[in-house]
């Protein structure tokens, strides 16, 4: 006890100087991050053409009037459904495809896995004449389908639950077809079961993927009934000047839902990362 008091570098003195370390760290990043969406929220507080310095008169009509001026509520509910309907339809797909390439034995597995990584390295905008050529070839133009079909698979989401289903213990599917399942029952009462935080983490990327698109409704669509968030509040910007409170309000109000849904499930969003392997 004497020479641990004596002794300023004791392994619990060295543990609690990283965890301080830690710690700071962490706040600092958090400030960093944080810091550009607080002066975006202080900005949608001030008066329309106001210089922003701190006398000046804050106000909340800016939120209404972007709400109003900009639909925000119709562009809203299309960017919920666009986005639950791409999240869902890509969990689908990339859970189907990750059990093939994760478990069966077929030639050309690797070269296959490999060739949907290689798709992660082509950004859309490289893809938006061939994509509209095809949407327009099926009459998809102008339509929800424009701004779903296009991204329905994702190569990420692929290579993220692969990498999960190979870290589950083969021998409880083995089990499982004992008893009679066959492998559709089995990626579906054991596989997917066992793969939440993974499912969690891929559909909050596309959620937020697609929440925050804007060249899909931007290029694949004319309608204004089909303008999402990210499209409304571009209409926002004009050519010359822009009406910076107002623009900020309406970014407020689209990150409101992300976030929530960030709060709400970020435990499983972790662990879904943490438990995703690397083996290949």
């Amino acid at each position: 006890m004497l020479n641990d008091a004596a002794n300023p570098a004791t392994p619990r003195t060295r543990f609690s100087q990283k965890r301080v370390f830690a710690w700071t760290l962490t706040f600092a990043g958090a400030i960093v991050m944080l810091l550009p969406l607080a002066i975006v929220a202080g900005i949608s507080f001030y008066e329309s053409g106001s210089t922003f310095d701190l006398s000046g008169n804050l106000t909340l009509s800016n939120y209404a009037r972007a709400w109003s001026q900009g639909r925000l509520g119709l562009a809203f509910l299309n960017s919920a459904f666009v986005a639950i309907a791409v999240t869902l339809i890509q969990a689908l797909t990339s859970a189907m495809a990750a059990y093939a390439l994760a478990r069966l034995r077929f030639r050309g597995r690797r070269g296959i896995l490999l060739l949907f990584l290689a798709t992660l390295a082509i950004p859309l905008q490289l893809l938006v004449v061939p994509v509209f050529m095809v949407l327009k070839w099926g009459g998809a133009i102008d339509t929800y389908g424009a701004l779903i079909l296009p991204t329905a698979v994702n190569g990420f989401g692929i290579f993220l639950l692969r990498q999960h289903f190979s870290t589950i213990p083969i021998e409880l599917e083995e089990a499982a077809m004992l008893d009679g399942a066959d492998r559709w029952q089995v990626l579906w009462r054991v596989i997917l079961p066992l793969s939440k935080p993974a499912l969690v983490a891929l559909c909050l990327f596309s959620f937020v993927g697609e929440w925050n698109d804007v060249i899909k409704p931007l290029v694949f669509t004319t309608r204004p009934e089909l303008q999402t968030v990210q499209l409304a509040l571009a209409n926002f910007q004009e050519q010359f000047t822009n009406d910076w409170p107002l623009l900020m309000a309406g970014v407020t109000i689209s990150t409101i839902p992300i976030a929530v849904l960030f709060i709400a499930a970020q435990r499983q969003f972790v662990r879904g990362l943490a438990t995703t392997g690397t083996k290949m």
